[in-house]
């Protein structure tokens, strides 16, 4: 029972910026990992940058220098800050959280996804 929803998705121009939200609710007792991914008509999904609940963060090459993850615990949130974007970052990018219920159960979540155009 917990929902991930994603916001921030939008039009932009090449080289501009956008940042993106993705917060998680419901029966949470922790979450230990959260990250974005994304994906474009055709492809496959592939992960954007995740953060783990100490702090550590991994980036895919294509996008390093460019986005930074950060998180907001105490909103159960986890942000993408996307600069320097690229007409090849256009995709539906999705929020995944993992952690555990109040129930003590395991949980996986995915958010339904944002749409990211980026003109050039």
């Amino acid at each position: 029972q917990v929902q991930v929803v994603e916001s921030g998705g939008g039009l932009v121009q090449a080289g501009g910026s956008l940042r993106l939200s993705c917060a998680a609710s419901g029966s949470i007792f922790s979450i230990n990992y959260m990250g974005w991914y994304r994906q474009a008509p055709g492809k496959q999904r592939e992960l954007v940058a995740s953060i783990t609940n100490g702090g550590t963060t991994t980036y895919a090459d294509s996008v390093k220098g460019r986005f930074t993850i950060s998180r907001d615990n105490a909103k159960n949130t986890v942000y993408l800050q996307m600069t320097s974007l690229k007409a090849e970052d256009t995709a539906v990018y999705y929020c995944y959280a993992r952690g555990a219920t109040m129930q003590r159960r395991d949980f996986g979540s995915w958010g339904q996804g944002t749409q990211v155009n980026v003109s050039s």
